[in-house]
C-alpha cells in the first residue's frame, strides 16, 4: 500500500538563490520537449523570488491523518506552474492516452464520488523479495554523480502479480524488476528560476531507486490508481522498480532529511516538520518546493528543496533549474 504503512509511521513518527554543496511504459524523457531538440516552455513571469519559507515554529498540522487523500487525475498544464497542478512538457502530456497500460478498473478504495481515496483500504502487491542494491553518491567538480544498479535497499512485492494476490483483480501489472547500471549526473549547484516543465521521470530516490512523476501512463492519479508493493514501488516494462509517492520504507521523512535529489540537482526531502505536524501540498511553492534548513552532505545548509508529501502531486512538479536527462535503463 502506497502510503498506508507511511501513514501509520507519520501518525506515531529552500529557496535561496545560492545552492550551498507498473505496467506503465517508461515515461517520456525528464524534459521531453527538450529531448527533441524543442526548447521547452519557461514560465513566462518575472524572475522568481523565493518567497516561502519553512516555519519550525508553525504548527502545519497533520491533515492527512484519517488517510483520505484527494485525487490528482488530469491536474496538468502545459503552459503554466501552479500550486497542486503537474507543470507537464507539451510532449509528456501528449503521452498519456487513455488504454495505457496500468490499473485495469477502479479499486474500492475510492470514496466522495471518485474525489478522493482512502489509502488506508486500499490493495498492495503482496510478497517480501530482497536484493543486493549498489548505489553511491559522490561531488565530482560542479557535478553531484549517483550511480545506482536500480535495486532498492528495501524489500519488495513479488512481481508479476500473481494471480492470486487480490491485487491482481486491480492491477495486472506483468513486469518483472531487473538490475539496471543508471548514472545519473547532476548539478551540485543549481541556479534557482522560474519553473520549467517536467517529463515522465523527475529524480532519483538515495533508497537506490527511479522517481516517476505523479501521474500514470493515462495521465491519472498513480498513487490512487496504481497498486504497489508495501513499499510503495512497482516496475515498468523494462523492469525499472520506481516510486510516484513517498515510499513507506523510507524510515526517515523529516523535512531536514534528504532523501533524494530532482533532475535539476535540488534535493528532496521528507514532509515532517514534528511530531503529527507534516507539510502537504498547500504548504509548498508551485514546483512543490520550500526553503529550510537540510542536512545535505554531511552539513546543515539552507536551500530550496522539493518535499515529498502525502497528497497529490507527491513530488516534483515542475523543476527550478534546468535539468538533466535520465539514463535509460538497457
Amino acid at each position: 500500500m502506497i502510503l498506508a504503512g507511511f501513514a501509520a509511521g507519520i501518525a506515531a513518527m529552500v529557496v535561496s538563490f545560492i545552492y550551498l554543496p507498473s505496467n506503465e511504459d517508461k515515461p517520456a524523457p525528464v524534459n521531453s520537449n527538450q529531448a527533441a531538440g524543442i526548447t521547452p516552455p519557461v514560465s513566462k513571469e518575472k524572475p522568481a523570488v523565493a518567497t516561502i519559507q519553512l516555519d519550525e515554529k508553525k504548527n502545519y498540522g497533520n491533515k492527512y491523518a484519517d488517510g483520505l487523500l484527494p485525487v490528482g487525475d488530469g491536474k496538468y498544464s502545459t503552459s503554466k506552474a501552479k500550486t497542486g497542478e503537474i507543470y507537464a512538457c507539451d510532449q509528456y502530456a501528449k503521452s498519456f492516452k487513455s488504454d495505457a497500460p496500468g490499473a485495469g478498473t477502479r479499486g474500492p478504495w475510492f470514496t466522495n464520488n471518485n474525489t478522493q481515496y482512502d489509502i488506508t483500504k486500499k490493495a498492495m502487491v503482496a510478497g517480501n523479495v530482497s536484493w543486493q542494491p549498489s548505489m553511491s553518491n559522490k561531488i565530482s567538480g560542479n557535478s553531484r554523480v549517483i550511480s545506482t544498479n536500480d535495486l532498492p535497499e528495501h524489500h519488495t512485492g513479488t512481481f508479476p502479480v500473481d494471480p492470486s494476490d487480490p491485487a491482481y483483480a486491480y492491477d495486472r501489472n506483468p513486469n518483472r524488476i531487473s538490475t539496471h547500471d543508471l548514472t545519473y549526473t547532476l548539478s551540485a549547484s543549481p541556479n534557482y528560476s522560474n519553473p520549467q516543465c517536467v517529463g515522465g521521470e523527475v529524480g532519483v530516490m538515495l533508497s537506490g531507486v527511479a522517481l516517476f512523476s505523479a501521474f500514470d501512463a493515462g495521465g491519472r492519479d498513480a498513487g490512487a490508481w496504481e497498486v504497489q508493493d508495501d513499499c510503495s514501488g512497482h516496475p515498468q516494462k523494462e523492469g525499472e522498480y520506481h516510486y510516484h509517492t513517498l515510499s513507506s520504507c523510507i524510515n526517515d521523512a523529516s523535512v531536514k532529511t534528504v532523501i533524494g535529489f530532482a533532475f535539476d540537482g535540488f534535493p528532496i526531502t521528507g514532509p515532517k516538520v514534528a511530531d503529527n505536524n507534516f507539510l502537504t501540498t498547500g504548504d509548498l511553492d508551485e514546483c512543490h518546493g520550500i526553503t529550510s534548513n537540510v542536512m545535505l552532505d554531511g552539513k546543515e545548509t539552507r536551500t530550496y528543496h522539493y518535499v515529498m508529501t502525502q497528497d497529490f502531486p507527491y513530488s516534483v512538479s515542475c523543476y527550478r533549474s534546468k535539468p538533466a536527462q535520465p539514463p535509460h535503463p538497457n
